[in-house]
């Protein structure tokens, strides 16, 4: 098939490149997010997605957003197949969703309908499922509502971060996404309504979203920990001061109790209370600094007795 990919983040590479070494269809351009100003030299930045159709010398489209006239133009005259898309970052309105033959073809990481939204993988760490997946679907004008054409799962591990299950999703999902487009091409696949059961939804976290709550569970801070690093990143507060948390872990029930956000360390470990046993904070990162093992941030820190986190 004549296909146009559409994806913005790095997540979305795999697929890209995987449609690209197949050899089946013909990826004739590629639809990104405008290049955006990044770093302390605030100099314009091409997305990873973007770069990479640059380095296969692929044409790149780069709209300010997908109802933009000229590029819905663009697309007509190119008239592919089928538009992949994996975590683009616009919404695309019906007259541009319509013009590929087969429509658009998104990749979500997750089991649709559960957690619909911008943060699906983030939200299946924090709510301690135990496995997720990907879907592909077809896009429509909703939030994650079209029809489903395929699914794979994938076991959430234990010690998993949202960066370590976004990085395997985002590779076996490409093949399901490379799978997808070639049953479509046969005509082997037919498009299912999404169940009305178990419909979840996982917003867009933000900075603030991302603080710990030293008040819950041990295992609840645990879990939230790791579901938003590496980013936005966990944090709390120390003096008033913002202090990132790295990697942590629960210490075990067996560990003798601490008040929510109360410090205990020795020569071998740094522990912070919660509502039940104490989470062992291995890394961190205080303001201005780099990301440090926590013991060594005691030593320098000085801390008192009866120092906590907020």
């Amino acid at each position: 098939m004549r296909l146009v990919f559409a994806g913005t983040p790095e997540v979305a590479v795999p697929s890209l490149e995987a449609l690209l070494a197949g050899g089946r269809h013909d990826v004739v351009a590629v639809v990104s997010r405008p290049d955006a100003r990044t770093g302390r030299g605030r100099g314009l930045s091409r997305s990873p997605v973007a770069a990479a159709a640059d380095a296969a010398g692929i044409e790149v489209l780069t709209p300010p957003n997908a109802r933009d006239p000229e590029f819905a133009e663009r697309l007509r005259d190119i008239a592919p197949d089928a538009v992949p898309v994996v975590a683009y970052g616009h919404l695309v309105p019906r007259t541009v969703l319509d013009i590929p033959t087969h429509g658009w073809i998104n990749l979500h990481f997750s089991l649709l309908p559960a957690w619909r939204g911008a943060a699906p993988v983030n939200a299946a760490i924090d709510a301690g499922d135990e496995v997720t997946g990907a879907t592909t679907f077809l896009l429509d004008e909703g939030m994650d509502t079209g029809p489903v054409l395929g699914t794979m799962t994938e076991t959430i591990r234990p010690r998993d971060t949202a960066g370590d299950l976004l990085g395997r999703l985002s590779v076996s999902g490409a093949g399901l996404l490379v799978a997808t487009l070639d049953a479509l091409d046969t005509g082997e696949l037919r498009a299912v309504p999404q169940p009305a059961e178990g419909i979840s939804h996982a917003g867009k976290i933000t900075v603030d979203d991302a603080r710990v709550r030293w008040t819950d569970p041990a295992l609840a801070v645990d879990r939230h920990i790791r579901s938003v690093t590496p980013a936005p990143g966990a944090w709390t507060t120390f003096g008033g001061e913002r202090v990132k948390i790295g990697s942590a872990m629960p210490s075990g029930e067996d560990s003798p109790p601490l008040a929510p956000g109360h410090i205990r360390w020795d020569k071998k470990s740094f522990l912070v209370g919660t509502a039940t046993s104490p989470i062992l904070v291995e890394t961190l990162q205080p303001p201005g600094k780099k990301m440090m093992n926590a013991l060594d941030w005691v030593r320098g820190a000085r801390l008192d007795d009866g120092a906590e986190f907020e």
